[in-house]
C-alpha cells in the first residue's frame, strides 16, 4: 500500500510539473513611421504643423521632415500624432500610447532657452504623458526641438515629471529632431 501511495505522489508531481506555463506575450513594438506635432496659436494666427515621415522605416530612404515658423512671444496648444502609415488602414499609435499612458511619456528637448514646453495631460497616476502640451515662444531665434517617446520610463525619477529625459530610462520608441524657427 505504501508503494501505491509513493507511486501516486510521484505521478501527481510529474503531471503537475509538466503543465505548460502560461505564455508570456511581449509588448510588441509598433512601427512608427510618422510624427506630427500640431501647434495651434492662442493669437488666432495660422496653425503650425511640424512632421517627420519615414514610410519605409529605419534604413532605405531618408525621412522627410517638414517644419513651420513659430511667432515670437506666442503660446501654442500642442497635440502630437504618432502613426504607422506603412499599412492600410493607417494605425494610430497615439491611441495605443494613450491606452498605455502609465507606460509612456513624450519628452521635448530644446536647444534654445526661449521656447518652453509644458505637459497638459497626465496618465492614470497623475504623471505627465505629453500627447497634449503648451509651447511658449520668446524672442526670435533658430534652434532644434527633439521629440522622444519613451516606453516604460521611470516617471518617478528625478526631473522626469518636469520633462527631463536624463533619468527616465526605459526604451526609446522614437526620437526625432526638428529644426525650429521663431520669427
Amino acid at each position: 500500500m505504501n508503494n501505491l501511495k509513493l507511486i501516486a505522489v510521484f505521478v501527481t508531481t510529474l503531471f503537475c510539473s509538466c503543465e505548460k506555463d502560461s505564455p508570456v506575450i511581449p509588448n510588441e513594438e509598433e512601427l512608427i513611421t510618422t510624427v506630427i506635432y500640431k501647434l495651434t496659436p492662442s493669437d488666432g494666427s495660422t496653425l503650425v504643423s511640424i512632421k517627420f515621415s519615414d514610410l519605409d522605416g529605419d534604413g532605405g530612404k531618408a525621412p522627410i521632415i517638414t517644419t513651420g515658423t513659430l511667432k515670437k512671444n506666442v503660446t501654442y496648444a500642442g497635440s502630437i500624432e504618432v502613426l504607422n502609415e506603412s499599412v492600410n488602414p493607417v494605425i494610430n499609435i497615439g491611441s495605443e500610447v494613450l491606452e498605455e499612458a502609465d507606460d509612456h511619456q513624450f519628452f521635448y528637448g530644446l536647444s534654445t532657452k526661449n521656447i518652453s514646453v509644458t505637459y497638459t495631460d497626465k496618465d492614470s497616476k497623475g504623471n505627465p504623458l505629453g500627447l497634449k502640451t503648451t509651447l511658449k515662444t520668446g524672442v526670435a531665434e533658430i534652434g532644434t526641438l527633439k521629440i522622444t517617446l519613451k516606453h516604460k520610463p521611470n516617471k518617478t525619477a528625478t526631473g522626469v515629471s518636469n520633462g527631463i529625459i536624463d533619468n527616465a530610462g526605459g526604451e526609446t520608441d522614437i526620437e526625432v529632431n526638428f529644426p525650429v524657427s521663431v520669427l
